[in-house]
C-alpha cells in the first residue's frame, strides 16, 4: 500500500513531512483536507486521529500523527542510513531538542498568530508577541554558530520541521532581517537550494502569507513588503534572502 499523507499545504508540519518524504524519495499519496471547512472533523478522519490535527501518515493499517513523530518513524523504517535523524545518542539528542524548540517554542508561537488573526480577526499583532518571536530568532541564531544546519554539518529532520515552520513566519509575521541574523538567513537560503524544497515547502508558505496579507494590511510595512514580493517573485537562492 502506498503512503497517504493527510492535510493541507497551509501547515507547517505538513510541509515538514513532505520534504522528509522528498528527501527520502519516498512514493505517497497526497489527501487535501479544507481544515477551514471542518474536514479534519469528519468522523472518517477522528477514526484516524482522535486529536483531529494534521498531518496524519496512513502506512498500511497504522495511522501516525503529528509532523516530528512521523518524521522520525519514516526515517526510521525507510531511510538506508541514518543521516536524517543519527542512531547516535548524542547526536539524536541534539535533534530531539530541535524537534522540541519547534514543537514548545516556534510552532506554539505561530498558533497564536494564527488564533489572533483567523479567530479573533485582529487587524494589529501585539508587539509583545513580535518581540516573543524575534527571541526565538536570536536562539536559533545561536543554535547555528559552528554548524551549517540546525544540528550540525549534515541536514537532519530538525531542518526540515524548523524551516516549514520559520518559513511562514519569515513570511507572514516578522521577517529574518539577514543584517540581523546572518546565520539563520544564510541557513535559510542553504535550506532553500534543495531542488525539491519549492514543491515540498516554499509553496504552501506563499500560500499561507497571501492569506495573511489579506487579513493584516496594515502590518506590512515596507520591511515585511520587500521580503514578501522578493520571495513571492522567485525560488531558489534568492527568495529566502
Amino acid at each position: 500500500m502506498v503512503l497517504v499523507l493527510f492535510g493541507t499545504e497551509l501547515s507547517p508540519g505538513v510541509r515538514a513531512v513532505l520534504l522528509t518524504l522528498r528527501a527520502l524519495e519516498l512514493e505517497h499519496e497526497f489527501w487535501h483536507l479544507d481544515l477551514f471547512a471542518g474536514e479534519h472533523l469528519e468522523p472518517y478522519f477522528v477514526r484516524k486521529n482522535p486529536q483531529r490535527t494534521v498531518p496524519v501518515l496512513q502506512d498500511n493499517d497504522a495511522c501516525i500523527w503529528d509532523s516530528h513523530a512521523i518524521m522520525g518513524y519514516l526515517v526510521g523504517k525507510y531511510a538506508f542510513t541514518d543521516v536524517l535523524y543519527p542512531r547516535d545518542p548524542l547526536k539524536r539528542a541534539l535533534v530531539d531538542q530541535r524537534l522540541h524548540f519547534d514543537s514548545g517554542i516556534l510552532f506554539v508561537l505561530f498558533k497564536q498568530l494564527q488564533h489572533l488573526i483567523f479567530q479573533e480577526e485582529v487587524t494589529e499583532l501585539p508587539n509583545a508577541l513580535i518581540e516573543q518571536l524575534h527571541k526565538a530568532y536570536d536562539l536559533l541564531e545561536q543554535f547555528l554558530d559552528g554548524r551549517n544546519y540546525l544540528a550540525g554539518q549534515l541536514l537532519t529532520i530538525a531542518d526540515f520541521s524548523i524551516v516549514a515552520t520559520l518559513s511562514t513566519l519569515h513570511l507572514s509575521y516578522a521577517p529574518v532581517e539577514a543584517a540581523k541574523y546572518p546565520k539563520l538567513s544564510d541557513w535559510l537560503t542553504r535550506i532553500s537550494d534543495i531542488p525539491y524544497y519549492e514543491s515540498a515547502n516554499l509553496r504552501g508558505a506563499r500560500q499561507m502569507a497571501e492569506m495573511v496579507r489579506a487579513k493584516l494590511p496594515k502590518q506590512f510595512d515596507k520591511l515585511w513588503l520587500k521580503a514578501f514580493e522578493e520571495i513571492k517573485s522567485g525560488a531558489g537562492r534568492q527568495p529566502l534572502k
